[in-house]
């Protein structure tokens, strides 16, 4: 059975340098840089399973099998405000690092896998009191 088409063209370098560059930019970032320090505790590591990640969601290269969600919504700290700084310096990241097609197809990948992760990391730390009101 041949392998699933990747969802745009890009190489696992590409994503590989992405990464690489987007996580420098979060150690310096003011507020993300102290939330990822808590909880990364080896960079090189963490960015191979991030670019891991994107080679699985964009090029199926079936090389990742973690649980995102769960990841993000264990640690108190990770707020949902978090995840639109988070793609903003990444959509800087991604014109800066790729093709203005290329750069917007992941972006759009990264706005709706950010979005996942913000809205369920909301219902999830969600309490049964906190049920919004439908009036």
């Amino acid at each position: 059975m041949p392998s699933p088409l990747p969802l745009f063209q890009i190489t696992a370098p590409q994503i590989d340098r992405v990464v690489r560059v987007f996580y420098a930019r979060i150690r310096a970032h003011g507020e993300l840089g102290p939330v990822f320090a808590a909880h990364v505790r080896d960079w090189p590591a963490h960015e191979a399973r991030i670019a891991a990640f994107w080679r699985n969601a964009i090029l199926k290269e079936r090389c990742y099998d973690g649980n995102p969600m769960r990841v993000h919504v264990a640690p108190p700290d990770i707020r949902p405000d978090h995840f639109p700084l988070w793609l903003s310096l990444f959509h800087e990241v991604l014109t800066q690092e790729l093709a203005a097609d290329t750069a917007a197809r992941w972006g759009a990948l990264a706005d709706r896998i950010g979005h996942g992760l913000k809205m369920g990391l909301t219902s999830m730390r969600q309490k049964p009191d906190d049920v919004p009101s439908l009036l």
